[in-house]
């Protein structure tokens, strides 16, 4: 397979990169900065807001890891994800998102989200809600192999690669320690499997460790 993964400095990007390559597929990493941090056998210097059709043409499979951590900045991640879309509309080639936790349901009804929680760390809110935004405008795109991936609620940096995960669905579900929790390691594993399998199409999924 051929897999594009831009944004790709980013650290669960460089997680996904090294983990589709080590079987066996075709990356291609982009990125703004010049410098290859994902270690990608092919890098190109394009920033997302930049790339067009030709750019993505024949690739299975597009990998979005854009990620902001300052307030000012998170509108981008609304703006790089339609900007793929467009980029890919009508065409066969998927797209995959590094998504977030805060939107991730806490009832069965589906009116209550993980980011409203009056104990959610307030540093994280801007993120969550437009991360949350970033999925409930991709729920309109109907000409668009979209998958929005959700970690789990501690999603940590370097956690082990315990090689397991929960495959889940739109509510945050714990382990069978009660634990919301998954590696960037794991999580690439999900993202991969996903990748390979393709079983949830115009979807959003999530992933804790087992």
């Amino acid at each position: 397979m051929k897999i594009a993964v831009v944004a790709a400095n980013g650290r669960v990007a460089q997680k996904v990169v090294k983990e589709a390559q080590e079987r066996g597929f075709e990356v291609t990493a982009f990125a703004r900065g010049g410098e290859n941090k994902s270690g990608a056998a092919k890098f190109v210097k394009k920033d997302i807001m930049d790339l067009s059709k030709e750019d993505l043409l024949g690739f299975d499979a597009v990998v979005d890891g854009f990620g902001a951590w300052k307030d000012e900045d998170q509108p981008m991640h609304i703006k790089t994800s339609q900007h793929l879309c467009d980029v890919l509309s009508g065409s066969d080639t998927r797209l995959l998102i590094v998504g977030g936790a805060g939107s991730l349901y806490v009832n069965a009804e589906h009116t209550a989200q993980v980011k409203d929680d009056p104990n959610f760390p307030a540093m994280f809110l801007p993120l969550a809600n437009a991360q949350g935004q970033e999925l409930e405008e991709l729920r309109k795109r109907d000409d668009v192999k979209w998958t929005f991936i959700s970690p789990a609620g501690d999603f940590q940096a370097d956690g082990e690669r315990t090689g397991k995960y929960i495959l889940a669905g739109e509510e945050l579900t714990l382990n069978s320690k009660g634990e919301s929790i998954i590696s960037y390691a794991d999580y690439a594993i999900a993202m991969v499997d996903e990748i390979e399998k393709g079983n949830h199409i115009k979807k959003r999924i999530s992933v804790v460790r087992e």
